[in-house]
């Protein structure tokens, strides 16, 4: 696949929706170690209002797809998880703009802005035991792969790649944001939800692209 088009983006988003509910309650687990408890509801709820809202009619364009995803993950998701991954869709969307198919390069410029965008919104840094540690992984191994000139699928499986070791990094790291930085150097030894669920992200992304079930 040389362009990822409106269907493959779509499918991407059900896949995630997916994916989350199937591991809301390791969501949850990982959450209540380190957090208050919620990821794993709060992403389920949210994804399930996104791919329902999907469900009413077929955007034609990538952009306008992701805006409703975005807008309605802002408008469902409590806690810092509804605007941090609303910002994240809503910048990937703009950055790939009104088009129904786009190259791996293109999209991997609307992932650095989604990244910049997170980075704005959560004032986080790698390191920090966040969503971060998991996404800016990813967009890295994105942009290495089509600036090689990779195939798409092997392209996004790098990239989910990253994002899983990014999200295993998180273990022994000591939150130094959010709810997490409270318990100081007790959040040590748990796996930051945010990135277990930017894994998750990325993992729906690579199966989308590859056509696997």
């Amino acid at each position: 696949m040389a362009q990822l088009q409106t269907a493959t983006v779509q499918d991407w988003i059900t896949r995630f929706g997916a994916a989350v509910a199937e591991n809301r309650e390791w969501l949850t687990e990982l959450d209540s170690a380190i957090g208050d408890a919620d990821h794993g509801a709060n992403m389920a709820r949210g994804m399930s209002a996104v791919v329902e809202k999907l469900g009413t009619g077929a955007s034609e364009n990538i952009d306008e797809l992701l805006k409703v995803v975005g807008m309605t993950l802002v408008s469902s998701v409590g806690g810092a998880s509804g605007p941090l991954y609303g910002t994240f869709f809503l910048r990937v969307g703009a950055g790939v703009g009104a088009v129904s198919e786009v190259d791996g390069p293109t999209f991997a410029t609307a992932l650095r802005a989604g990244l910049d965008g997170i980075v704005a919104r959560g004032k986080a840094e790698l390191g920090d035991k966040t969503m971060l540690d998991a996404l800016a992984p990813a967009v890295e191994a994105w942009e290495a792969g089509t600036s090689e000139g990779a195939d798409l699928v092997e392209v996004a499986r790098a990239a989910a790649a990253a994002a899983t070791a990014g999200r295993d990094a998180t273990l022994p790291l000591i939150a130094r944001k959010g709810r997490a930085s409270y318990l100081g150097e007790r959040s040590a030894g748990h796996l930051d939800p945010g990135a277990a669920s930017t894994a998750l992200l990325f993992d729906a992304l690579s199966t989308a692209i590859s056509g696997t079930s």
